[in-house]
Order: structure tokens, then sequence, then C-alpha cells
């Protein structure tokens, strides 16, 4: 990521407004006028909304803090529905936290990268900066509600993340002066290397290729898919399309399943309820016909059915979220959809099959 300086600079020269000179350190020296009158300098406040990136030094992290026990309560809260209780969970995502011991917290190189003792590889296994988990957390989660964590809830889930992969003890409070701490026990902080073209373009490349012309494959390949017995183990991928951001899903539905729809949809806007759940991210644990981590649409529409206040009831489980009726998997609440939309989802949901 580019820091301060050089958004500034970079804003107003993409469009060809200057001429920069950058020093070894990537630092601008010198920025003058290259057309007089086209472009500017990019304002604080536009700076701000691109430098919120958060380095492994920790520069640009910003001031706060948060407890172990804090970091529960939001962790069972908002992440346990994906992540599992302790980040054991194997069932929307790979497993946060397993794999490491004691004695890779010493060293800081995991054990189990080199000698395949773990089934798989967890975060905790594979990340080298605390600020990764920071930064991540920050910018992207709660999956159905990314960056509506304030900075001291982000802290405290990173804290209980690191507590739980016994990283930080429980009474632990992390905060941005205390943070390189959790670092200097990070079980893979040691565990990455400089030597490599994406680091230094003067390094070794990280992919040795040749050019081809010939004999060129008639259909293109996926190079890497799951077993056909697991691919579908949780629902079609297409039909649980995060509604943030640009995405790519395979459709294992189509005639071509081995192949990513060019423009996929999470699913067809087949009434205004569903275009509700899918533009709020309900199909990243639900689909129309199939369970995935939560039960399918018209299995709780035929729950419900004969219940004269299903859709009251629906309102209530979508704001506050619960736990127990349908299975271990507990419903996280959604507090930041709007009154009007809850409504309209479960009014949908209620109906569905009407």
């Amino acid at each position: 990521m580019f820091r301060r300086i050089e958004l500034a600079v970079l804003a107003a020269c993409a469009i060809g407004a200057c001429d920069v000179a950058w020093s070894a350190d990537r630092s601008a020296q010198v920025a003058t006028p290259a057309v007089t009158g086209v472009g500017r300098l990019a304002t604080p406040a536009e700076i701000r909304a691109w430098d919120i990136d958060v380095r492994a030094d920790f520069k640009g992290l910003p001031k706060g803090s948060g407890t172990v026990a804090r970091g529960q309560e939001i962790w069972e809260a908002k992440c346990a529905s994906c992540h599992g209780t302790f980040g054991e969970s194997n069932e929307v995502f790979t497993p946060i936290v397993g794999g490491t011991t004691k004695e890779d917290i010493k060293t800081g190189h995991v054990a189990a990268l080199t000698n395949n003792s773990a089934p798989q590889r967890t975060t905790m296994m594979k990340v080298s900066t605390v600020s990764t988990l920071w930064d991540y957390i920050h910018r992207a989660m709660p999956w159905n509600a990314p960056k509506s964590l304030s900075t001291d809830e982000v802290y405290a889930v990173v804290a209980y993340i690191l507590n739980m992969a016994d990283v930080l003890p429980d009474d632990f409070t992390l905060s941005d002066k205390n943070i390189a701490e959790a670092q200097a026990r990070l079980p893979n902080r040691n565990g990455t290397t400089r030597d490599h073209g994406l680091w230094d373009v003067r390094g070794k490349p990280d992919v040795k290729s040749v050019a081809c012309m010939k004999d060129c494959p008639v259909t293109d390949k996926i190079a890497s898919t799951l077993p056909d017995a697991a691919r579908g183990a949780n629902g079609n991928p297409a039909d649980q399309t995060r509604a943030f951001g640009e995405t790519r899903a395979i459709n294992l539905s189509s005639s071509n399943s081995a192949v990513p729809d060019a423009a996929p949809k999470a699913v067809a806007a087949k009434s205004d309820g569903l275009a509700l759940a899918t533009s709020s991210g309900c199909v990243a644990c639900h689909a129309v016909n199939t369970k995935i981590v939560g039960p399918a649409f018209k299995a709780i529409g035929e729950k419900y059915k004969d219940r004269s206040d299903a859709e009251s009831y629906l309102i209530g489980k979508i704001k506050t979220g619960g736990s127990g009726v349908w299975g271990a998997v507990p419903m996280p609440p959604q507090p930041q959809l709007k009154d009007a939309d809850v409504k309209a989802i479960a009014h949908w949901i209620s109906t569905i099959d009407k």
C-alpha cells in the first residue's frame, strides 16, 4: 500500500497532472505540474479515505484498545456462526485457530507447516504479522456487515483470536501501545522470506514460465478444484456469493459446473424479498431450497407456516438472532438491516410457498 504522501501525489499524477521523481525509499522528492490547469492534489479527506492500511511495522494503526473478554463477547455474537466458538469450525471457512504449539511461539516457526502434522493449514499457522489480522478484520468482517466494527472492537476480536491460539493470556488488553508484544509471540512470525520478486523487483521471480504459442488447448481448464464429492458439501457456491465487492462463484447447478460464470449472480431475483435477502448478504448462509450453514428459506417457511405470528416471529429472529432451533450453528443478529427490509424479508419467507 502507498502511504500518505504517495497517495497525494499519485492522485494528481494519475491523470497526468505532474511529473514525480521517487527516492530509493519510495517517498516523493519532486512533484511538479506537467500540464497547467489539469488535475489537483488530493485533499486530506480524500487521502484518509484511501489510507486505511496497517503495515507490518504497525504504521497506520489507529489508537485504541480491547480486552480478550470483550473480544469473546463480540466473537460469540458476530463471528462464531461462521468460525466456531473457538475458531475451530470448518463448516464455512478454514479454521482460524489450531495447528500451532508453545514451541512454535518460542521459535516463530510453525513446525506443522514442514512436517504436515496438521490436517489442514489454519490462519494462525500461516499469518506472520498481527497487522494482517487487524487490517483484514477492520476491512472485511463480519461477513454480513463489513467495516461495522469499531476500532476498539477490532482490537478486542484480535485479542480473543490470539488468546485462543495461546499467544495472549486471558486478562490481556491489546492496544496500539503493546501490539508489538503480541507480534513477538506470533507462531509464524519468522516464517516468511523476502527473497522473491514480489518483494524486490530485482529478486528472483515467483514463477517461471515459458511463452507457448502452439498446441494450445481448445478449452480453458481450472488448475485446481475440490473433489466432486466435496464441492457441493455446503450447497451451490453461486447461491452464496457475497453481496459486497466483486466475486466469481462456481455454479454447481449449471451444465458446465467446472467453469465459473462470466458474470455470476448470487440468486435470481424472483421477488423483492429474495432480492433483499441477496443484497443483504443472507444468501451467504441460506439458499432458497438447500441447507447451507443455516436452513433453506423454504424450510423456514414450511416450519412456521401454521403460526399466525410467523412474520413477526421471523422479524425478531432476523434482528436479534438465536440458536438451538436449527442445530448448533447460531444465527447472528442483523442490526445493520433497515426495519423495512427486515419486514420484507420476513414476509417473503413466511409466504414463500403461498
